[in-house]
């Protein structure tokens, strides 16, 4: 059934059996279009609605109640991933299928950290797309065990790059930034209320898990952090 207002839904007849109802998001009313043709001629299947944006999403999609949302990465007003974690919050029992055109970690990652049940791409075969909502409609997951695994090594790896003191402790990182102010071991054992044998233990046990050799490079980069923590 058509709205009247470009949204569409449709519901099945009381005492019909129910298929799994799903709605597309796509800001693209050909590729929208293209998608449910593609999943009307399914028996099991009914098309509740057809929304091109995050707004009419959290508008309309509560009110036609789907069991699948397939959700566009990239919307006018919003994303696809922001979207499946707002109507989660709505619509506890849906499950979403994250639709994009392009691969990569960090959109995986945010659709494992949105909750999403699958994510396929816009190149995917009709066939595959049919399989991916059946399972996911099913309660099962298109995101692997041993994918979401591999992206989330991926992600803690890259975040240990950018972050040179993810190794250190809170004891070291302390030492760090007295050292990066220019305390002696002996000033800093007093700040602390450390031996001072203590301290010297502590700035060889940083330097050794920074890769350094020199405590005056360990001020370097203490002094870095420090004007880099104050620019933003």
């Amino acid at each position: 059934m058509d709205t009247g207002d470009g949204v569409r839904e449709e519901g099945a007849p009381d005492g019909a059996a129910r298929g799994t109802r799903i709605a597309l998001v796509d800001d693209h009313e050909v590729v929208r279009r293209g998608i449910a043709d593609l999943l009307e001629d399914e028996t099991d299947f009914e098309i509740v609605a057809e929304v091109g944006s995050v707004r009419e999403a959290l508008v309309r999609l509560p009110r036609a109640n789907p069991d699948v949302a397939v959700l566009d990465v990239r919307l006018p007003d919003g994303n696809g991933i922001e979207l499946c974690r707002e109507l989660l919050t709505i619509l506890p029992g849906v499950r979403c299928l994250v639709l994009t055109s392009f691969s990569d970690d960090e959109a995986l990652l945010d659709a494992i950290m949105a909750g999403a049940s699958g994510y396929v791409l816009k190149q995917v075969l009709g066939s595959d797309l049919r399989s991916a909502i059946r399972q996911v409609a099913a309660g099962r997951s298109l995101l692997d065990s041993r994918t979401t695994a591999a992206v989330l090594e991926r992600q803690r790896r890259k975040q240990a790059q950018e972050d040179p003191l993810h190794r250190l402790t809170e004891q070291e990182r302390a030492v760090l930034e007295l050292i990066g102010v220019g305390m002696t071991n002996r000033q800093i054992a007093e700040r602390m209320f450390l031996a001072e044998k203590t301290v010297k233990n502590y700035v060889s046990q940083l330097l050794a898990k920074l890769g350094m050799q020199r405590r005056t490079q360990a001020a370097v980069l203490a002094t870095e952090l420090r004007q880099g923590h104050h620019d933003k």
